[in-house]
């Protein structure tokens, strides 16, 4: 688990994965907290391991505590969302019986309505096609807060890459452990509850697109970064919100990015446009129907 300046909701996280029958160990990243984090996951009943980096650590945080595990499968949670009972046992006999898996996705129940996340209907949809070695549907996104990895397969990889930091970093993971032969699927019957605070973040869009470019220039062809490249700079020159910052932090880590390049192997570049392609059709069919996000 990463945090950041939310004690209260940190304890009530710990409050819910010290209740889990599983009795799972819990590690805690305070990306630089001034509210005493570090110390109230020391102290609460759950026995966290509480590590303290010094600094905003953003997404890498999870890096650190994959690194600190020491059981071969590890479940992701931030300082507002925790796992339903028996989901982490069911995940771990999934691995078990399943040694590609490298990643699973759950369903996401969003608030005390407990509704449906919207990336759940995606992932219940991708149009990848079923591979018999994995226990769900084949998928090639998952949301940070909801997913549990083979440790092997996320430290084989690197984990989250450190050039996006925060906000949408999951797509480059999943390609990555994709690329290094391992599976993801989405498991509808493992249960994730995440209830956000409520409120805008700023600066949230452009830095959530601001990553999907690097990650295009990090993994996919020239064309395709080069492309989308062209198209935000012209939503940038035509004022649309978020999208000057945007290509300003892209640009600027475009050197980095260009250094660390690896293209995604020909199957997994497949994969993608796959994906790219049932978008494009939801889209039009949303626009045709007068129903479009």
């Amino acid at each position: 688990m990463i945090t950041r300046d939310r004690r209260a909701s940190l304890l009530r996280t710990l409050d819910r994965l010290a209740a889990l029958p599983e009795r799972s160990a819990v590690v805690v990243v305070d990306n630089g907290s001034t509210d005493a984090s570090s110390a109230a996951a020391r102290a609460h009943p759950v026995g966290a391991r509480a590590l303290y980096p010094g600094r905003n650590t953003g997404a890498l945080g999870r890096n650190l505590a994959v690194r600190q595990a020491i059981t071969p499968y590890v479940a992701f949670s931030d300082d507002d969302s925790w796992w339903a009972p028996g989901a982490l046992a069911t995940a771990a006999d999934l691995f078990d019986a399943h040694p590609r898996l490298g990643l699973l996705a759950a369903r996401t129940l969003v608030g005390p309505e407990q509704s449906d996340d919207p990336l759940n209907a995606v992932l219940a949809d991708s149009p990848l096609p079923p591979e018999p070695d994995l226990p769900g549907r084949p998928v090639l996104g998952f949301l940070g807060c909801a997913a549990v990895v083979r440790r092997r397969a996320f430290l084989g990889v690197g984990g989250y890459h450190r050039l996006l930091f925060f906000g949408a970093e999951e797509t480059l993971l999943a390609y990555d452990l994709a690329a290094a032969g391992w599976g993801l699927a989405y498991v509808p019957a493992l249960i994730a509850h995440h209830h956000p605070a409520a409120g805008h973040r700023p600066g949230r869009t452009s830095v959530v697109r601001r990553n999907a470019l690097l990650t295009d220039w990090l993994r996919r062809p020239l064309p395709v970064a080069l492309r989308h490249t062209a198209r935000l700079a012209a939503e940038a020159a035509h004022a649309e919100p978020g999208a000057a910052a945007a290509l300003r932090g892209a640009l600027v880590r475009l050197p980095a990015a260009l250094a660390r390049r690896r293209p995604l192997p020909p199957p997994v570049e497949h994969s993608v446009r796959l994906l790219e392609a049932g978008r494009r059709t939801t889209v039009k069919g949303a626009r045709a129907t007068g129903y479009e996000a």
